[in-house]
């Protein structure tokens, strides 16, 4: 994984199966915009909000898991399962063991979609959940994992206090 300068400070932005088709896999459903270009957007939004956001894509789930526990310590991860969500028990597991909060995204809305779209393995240990956005999805994602860091950051500056 790429190295970091202040973990503390920095968001994987992580993308799943099929996702590398972006902009010209069903557009009627995705849309046209390619997964360089949300990268480029969420990485641009990172820098505004004073986070180094690190972009990766896999179509493997044990490699999805692998990054997400690279950023453990991170101030969170920002991912998009894709069908992985819907069977990915491994990438569930990965999620409920990190400390960093994880927002999940999805570009459609998936209870519009097919019936097995509408189970969501991973969505009950992540930290917030964002579909049917459009890519802007993952924008607001990105501001639900800062969110969530701070009060847990806060959370546990409460505990050491007390």
């Amino acid at each position: 994984m790429s190295t970091v300068s202040d973990p503390s400070r920095a968001v994987l932005l992580l993308n799943g199966p099929n996702l590398n088709l972006l902009g010209t896999r069903d557009p009627a459903q995705y849309g046209t915009t390619t997964l360089e270009e949300v990268e480029r957007r969420v990485t641009s939004l990172g820098r505004e909000l004073g986070v180094e956001v690190v972009c990766a894509q896999s179509n493997s789930e044990g490699a999805l898991v692998d990054r997400i526990h690279e950023a453990r310590g991170w101030a969170g991860v920002v991912l998009n399962p894709g069908a992985y969500a819907h069977y990915g028990i491994a990438l569930r597991d990965a999620i409920d063991a990190v400390e960093a909060p994880v927002v999940e995204v999805h570009i459609s809305n998936v209870y519009a979609r097919e019936e097995f779209r509408h189970t969501s393995v991973t969505a009950p240990v992540a930290a917030g959940y964002v579909a049917g956005c459009g890519v802007f999805g993952y924008e607001l994602a990105l501001r639900a994992v800062l969110r969530r860091d701070a009060e847990r950051r806060e959370a546990a500056g409460g505990a050491q206090a007390g």
